[in-house]
């Protein structure tokens, strides 16, 4: 059994990373390597800025591009859960209002791996998710922040 860390994700997400593997090895890759030839003829390289952030950028591509690999063979697709429609799990959307006249707000609770907090994707090792992950619809939750605690109640589970 591996000792790799596993990264949970929806479907969709590893598909995301996928995609954004195949576009560092096909296109980024190839446009990183270009400007290092055109960098290099410029000649003295111990005092070329353009081939040093060229070099640096292929750096941080290479790196990506093995950190993907790694998400990618370590990825655990989450099943939807059919069982428990009413209950916050791992790859559902949950909305709830912060108390006491909060607006309501809806989140999804996604892996680490997929997490994007403007797309309204949360990670499950965020504060919030772990205090909403198996509590159901109705329920009133205490969620402690980096701000402070606040009171939440689940209106809908999704």
């Amino acid at each position: 059994m591996s000792n790799e860390k596993q990264y949970p994700m929806t479907k969709a997400g590893k598909e995301k990373l996928e995609q954004e593997l195949e576009y560092l090895k096909t296109v980024k890759r190839k446009e990183v390597v270009e400007r290092i030839k055109i960098a290099r003829g410029f000649g003295d390289l111990s005092e070329n800025s353009e081939y040093d952030a060229a070099k640096d950028e292929q750096a941080f591509v290479e790196s990506r591009i093995q950190t993907l690999e790694n998400m990618i063979r370590n990825a655990q697709i989450i099943e939807e859960d059919t069982e428990n429609p009413d209950i916050v799990s791992l790859g559902k959307s949950v909305t709830f209002v912060e108390l006491p006249d909060g607006e309501e707000e809806t989140y999804t609770i996604v892996g680490s791996a997929e997490a994007d907090p403007f797309e309204g994707k949360i990670s499950n090792d965020s504060p919030i998710a772990k205090s909403l992950i198996g509590k159901k619809v109705g329920d009133e939750v205490s969620v402690q922040t980096p701000g402070g605690e606040m009171l939440v109640k689940i209106v809908a589970v999704q």
